[in-house]
């Protein structure tokens, strides 16, 4: 029997509204997928008001860590690919935490490094110099060596590192790790607000910063509308 027009109109408004179901599932489905982290578990929301390193700017993901900590040697090659992959509107940043008398001389270090300059280019080369090679690097002595084998003027950075706006900055740094809660390294904290908690693995803690970044910034953007 031949289709009447009618048929045919009846059929086509049947399929479209069978269509319209099926994307309107889909979206549901996305929409209701769990998040691939769990507030108290792989990380943390920090209490407010929440404290960043710095007052303004795009959204921080700054990783928490020390020349003395394996671990974050370990960890430093995905933090430089995180660092490199961040969504557009979020910036890597290292904050060097001195829980110790020997850690305050790896924080004094990466602050002159970076005055002077050259932090980019001895960031690794530091890690791989104390953990790979097994240079003694511990007393300020020692790791103005390894900056002097690296080019730098040996006495200029020792008189940077032991300055007053270093120390200034290490104590700053230690109050506001203190008021994150970071009780080991490496720890990544955004904008303030979140911190890692239980990570199983390196790569874990570098996705979980993505997301998290990711996550502020779509925070953000949903406050300006």
């Amino acid at each position: 029997m031949l289709m009447t027009t009618r048929h045919r109109a009846a059929l086509l408004l049947c399929g479209l509204l069978m269509a319209s179901a099926c994307s309107a599932a889909n979206a549901h489905k996305k929409a209701a997928a769990p998040a691939p982290y769990t507030d108290g578990d792989q990380y943390v929301t920090l209490p407010a008001p929440h404290q960043r390193h710095s007052d303004k700017g795009r959204v921080e993901v700054v990783e928490v860590f020390s020349y003395g900590c394996v671990h974050c040697a370990d960890f430093s090659p995905l933090a430089e690919q995180l660092a490199e992959s961040l969504p557009a509107g979020a910036v890597f940043k290292l904050v060097p935490s001195p829980f110790n008398a020997g850690w305050v001389n790896y924080a004094r270090a990466f602050y002159a490094a970076r005055i002077m300059g050259v932090a980019e280019r001895t960031h690794l080369a530091f890690f791989k110099a104390k953990f790979q090679d097994r240079y003694p690097i511990n007393s300020m002595d020692e790791i103005a060596d390894f900056y002097a084998r690296n080019g730098v003027d040996r006495n200029e950075f020792l008189r940077i590192a032991s300055s007053p706006q270093v120390t200034e900055q290490i104590g700053s740094d230690a109050e506001l790790i203190k008021r994150w809660d970071v009780e080991g390294t490496p720890t990544i904290v955004v904008d303030g607000k979140y911190r890692s908690n239980h990570v199983t693995s390196f790569q874990q803690l570098a996705d979980l910063a993505r997301w998290l970044a990711q996550r502020e910034l779509d925070e953000k953007s949903r406050d300006r509308h």
